[in-house]
């Protein structure tokens, strides 16, 4: 009965890309939201480390500890992170860290409306350029016109802004950022296929990571007065709100569900399933923040959206290897 009861992956894979896109659509509204309610963009990083380390470094422990009992070594950073020392720090450093860091600074020059279709839009380009580096995986001409698509779009969005950048604007600034998380997203990806890492534990390791390097840095700077910080003055409901949405929601349970899909679909695929975050988080800062959507920005929106599509439709997925299978056909 219990055997029954399991999910197939194709299920699982399913149903991992319908929680990520649903939380990746919330983070981009939420994330500019929080841009008015007082705390500033690195205060809101170290709510999203400490929110998701109060639940994943506890496990981590616990999942090796049977291990550590028998005397055996395992993990790394003092026993924090489940996966040995290298992919800690390449999927730690892209995927926990910096990509936080770029991304909620972003929001901080840019509308949600820009983050909507840079962040998740331009990851399918990124991926695949990564993809082709590391992992050597060919890029198919139909693939290469969805990318077209997707530049095309990129380029609406972000090259007006940076046209206004002499005029004095800055909205330039978060949309560079936006394209530079993407980037480290992508990366994460890639990481996360050529070491066929569990989703879990990888979830672990970059919390794990960025928990060690920026939790310490962060109490170093702002007590010695080098970076400003708003933790004591913002409400402490804010401060438990973003603990809550942006650690446990967006890196708990969206980063196990995007590892999990990128170990079913690929990386690349993946990132192209997620093409209905830009028009649902794009639709919900109109509605909930009264973002007003320029024609740069509809064009922009629906060119990404057929590009990731109409990479999607012509792909045909990969065959689900287990997890040691995939790493050896990957290194």
């Amino acid at each position: 009965m219990i055997r029954a009861m399991r999910f197939s992956s194709k299920t699982v894979g399913i149903a991992s890309a319908v929680i990520t896109v649903l939380i990746w659509t919330g983070f981009i509204v939420i994330a500019r939201a929080s841009t008015s309610r007082g705390l500033l963009p690195m205060d809101i990083v170290l709510a999203r480390i400490v929110g998701a380390s109060s639940i994943l470094l506890p496990w981590a422990w616990w999942m090796m500890r049977q291990a550590r009992q028998a005397g055996q070594t395992v993990g790394s950073l003092w026993g924090l992170s489940p996966l040995p020392l290298a992919p800690t720090l390449q999927a730690g450093f892209l995927g926990g860290l910096l990509y936080a860091v770029l991304a909620y600074n972003g929001f901080f020059f840019a509308p949600a409306s820009h983050a909507s279709v840079l962040l998740p839009g331009s990851l399918p380009l990124w991926t695949t350029l990564l993809a082709w580096l590391v992992l050597r995986e060919k890029v198919s001409s139909v693939r290469a016109v969805g990318l077209g698509f997707i530049v095309l779009g990129d380029v609406l969005v972000g090259g007006a802004s940076l046209l206004m950048a002499f005029q004095g604007g800055e909205v330039w600034k978060g949309d560079l950022l936006f394209m530079a998380a993407s980037c480290c997203w992508a990366g994460y990806s890639v990481t996360v296929r050529r070491y066929g890492l569990d989703a879990v534990r990888a979830t672990m390791a970059i919390t794990a990571f960025a928990f060690v390097v920026y939790v310490p840095v962060f109490l170093g700077l702002t007590s010695l007065g080098l970076m400003q910080t708003h933790l004591l003055q913002a409400p402490w409901t804010e401060v438990a709100f973003q603990a809550v949405f942006q650690g446990m929601g967006s890196v708990v349970i969206s980063g196990i569900t995007f590892t999990q899909m990128v170990r079913h679909f690929g990386p690349v695929r993946s990132t192209m399933i997620t093409a209905l975050v830009p028009g649902l988080s794009a639709l919900g800062a109109v509605w909930l923040l009264g973002e007003p959507l320029h024609w740069n920005l509809l064009v922009g929106l629906a060119l990404v959206t057929c590009g990731i599509l109409f990479g999607v439709r012509q792909v045909k997925p990969p065959v689900a290897l287990p997890s040691g299978v995939a790493a050896e056909s990957k290194s």
